[in-house]
């Protein structure tokens, strides 16, 4: 079921039925280099990282990291969505692509339907996004859908501190 439709994308709660797609993005070395390595390496392990994680959450905040896909073909894209973390205090906006579907529009397309999703739908007054400090293009697509950069930031689990950008209603 789609949560979330634009002109050309669907976004969706992950299944298991895209464990491979998620296996294949996640191992990504753009994924590897800015979101970090997440020990993900079999099918099984991509099941038990959607289970544990896209469906968990969207049953318990009504939001997740949702599925892209296109309309036309339902190829996956990537993954959109909203996210609550324990590290944050805010939701924070999320999104990686594979890189054979990056400088098509996709992302700025998928974002900005999660960011209204978000402000009109969920009601939230403030969304975070936060990204490695040499992640330019994410920080060029946040500021694109609407944040702006705030500060540094250090979570708790992390070593590096990350760009913290947001968006105030």
């Amino acid at each position: 079921m789609n949560i979330l439709e634009t002109e050309r994308l669907a976004l969706r709660v992950q299944t298991i039925d895209d464990a491979a797609f998620i296996l294949e993005l996640m191992n990504t070395p753009s994924w590897l280099k800015f979101i970090g390595d997440r020990g993900i390496r079999t099918i099984e392990d991509a099941k038990a990282y959607i289970l544990n994680g896209a469906i968990r959450m969207y049953e318990q905040h009504g939001f997740c990291l949702f599925l892209v896909e296109r309309k036309e073909d339902h190829v996956p894209l990537g993954i959109c969505g909203l996210i609550k973390r324990d590290t944050l205090e805010d939701v924070d906006i999320g999104f990686a692509f594979h890189p054979k579907h990056w400088a098509k529009g996709y992302a700025y397309e998928a974002a900005s339907a999660v960011m209204e999703y978000g402000k009109d739908t969920l009601g939230l007054k403030r969304i975070v996004a936060i990204t490695d400090q040499d992640n330019h293009a994410s920080a060029k697509l946040l500021e694109k859908v609407g944040l702006q950069f705030e500060r540094l930031i250090q979570l708790s689990n992390d070593s590096e501190k990350l760009k913290l950008f947001a968006f105030n209603k």
